[in-house]
């Protein structure tokens, strides 16, 4: 049952394994790699009381010793102070350039333990071996990597590929049903963005995926991998079409300072909800027919997630607040916002050409 999503960036490319049973042979798979039978791992505490056991075994059995660091878990980790602390461990652990690091966790640690890789002794190998539904799908794929700062998320970062993916399927058991559904946000994304017939396959298959399905989970990770791919090898460093991966996040985005980057609202959910508020965007703009953001919201409901922002628990801002939220956002290029918008299904575009009225009637109308 195991995929192999390979991208192809020259000298920079790599395999994305998908698949059950990847953990208890990560030393086979990370083995070709290394100079020296060691690797550092850096993970946090929910995670390694999980997954680091396994891991530890499949490395050993190869004979691959490990040196762990364990932090802590949630979005406050991707910081300053916590860039500083693994960068200086990883230096003390007397890792090399040609050593190679693991990352192992979701899109925090990843993205985190990648950009110590990215300004360590200015570039050390790394492995990504996510274990969430969201960081196997996305952030573990394409080479972002990046923290938050008090401006707000991932406004510092490089790019720096992976050496290896490992996306684990057995490991997705261990999620709760929010933090699983949290990462469909981002699966059912890659359909909206360019994949009519995806999409359709989700809404048949997707209850079935999420009730534990082993094939339907390595199949749709597999098509959201290679979906990612196919735009990174063409826009690595987000210069055009690798924007479409963006596809919700403008309003995510605003969303998630709204609500303090807290448990209110997970970057998943944020996405969902943010698809669906792009599409009606779209709608409203004569560029889709009402029928799509319908049919979004319609599946979001299907699947039991969170679907307006009248679900978000709290007070949020007004809409002219929520406007101001998306000026912060990294997209934002000569003081315009870009916005992802869709002809429909399977169809989506960037483009600044969106009157300020119309967005904060969206905004006004989800508000209400």
């Amino acid at each position: 049952m195991r995929e192999t999503v390979h991208v192809p960036l020259g000298d920079r490319a790599y395999d994305v394994l998908i698949g059950p049973g990847l953990l208890a042979e990560a030393g086979a798979l990370v083995s070709p790699l290394l100079p020296r039978p060691r690797v550092a791992v850096v993970t946090e505490t929910r995670v390694a009381a999980l997954h680091l056991a396994a891991l530890q075994d499949g490395l050993g059995q190869a004979g691959i010793d490990t040196v762990v660091l364990e932090l802590p878990p949630g979005e406050a980790t991707k910081s300053w102070a916590h860039l500083g602390q693994v960068t200086e461990w990883l230096l003390e652990q007397k890792v090399e350039r040609r050593d190679v690091v693991v990352a192992l966790g979701g899109g925090v640690i990843g993205d985190l333990v990648g950009f110590a890789c990215a300004i360590m002794r200015r570039g050390v190998r790394f492995v990504q071996v996510p274990t969430s539904l969201l960081a196997q799908v996305d952030s573990s794929v394409g080479g972002k990597t990046g923290i938050n700062t008090g401006q707000g998320k991932n406004l510092a970062g490089a790019f720096h590929q992976p050496s290896l993916v490992l996306a684990d399927t057995d490991v997705l058991a261990s999620l709760s049903e929010r933090d699983f559904l949290a990462g469909y946000g981002e699966v059912m994304k890659y359909g909206l963005l360019g994949d009519a017939a995806f999409f359709g396959w989700l809404e048949t298959n997707a209850p079935a995926m999420a009730a534990g399905d082993m094939g339907l989970r390595v199949a749709a990770v597999r098509r959201s991998v290679e979906m990612k791919a196919e735009i990174v090898t063409r826009d690595e460093t987000e210069q055009g079409d690798r924007a479409l991966l963006n596809l919700g996040h403008t309003f995510c985005h605003a969303l998630e300072a709204a609500t303090g980057y807290s448990d209110r609202l997970l970057h998943g959910e944020g996405v969902a909800i943010g698809c669906g508020l792009a599409f009606e965007l779209s709608a409203r703009l004569g560029l889709c027919s009402q029928e799509d953001p319908s049919r979004v919201r319609a599946h979001l409901k299907a699947m039991g997630m969170k679907t307006d922002v009248s679900d978000i628990p709290g007070d949020l801002p007004d809409a002219s607040a929520m406007l101001d939220l998306m000026g912060q956002d990294k997209k934002v290029i000569a003081g315009t916002l870009n916005f992802v918008l869709a002809r429909g299904i399977g169809d989506a575009f960037v483009t600044s050409d969106v009157p300020r009225d119309v967005v904060l009637s969206v905004l006004g109308d989800a508000l209400a």
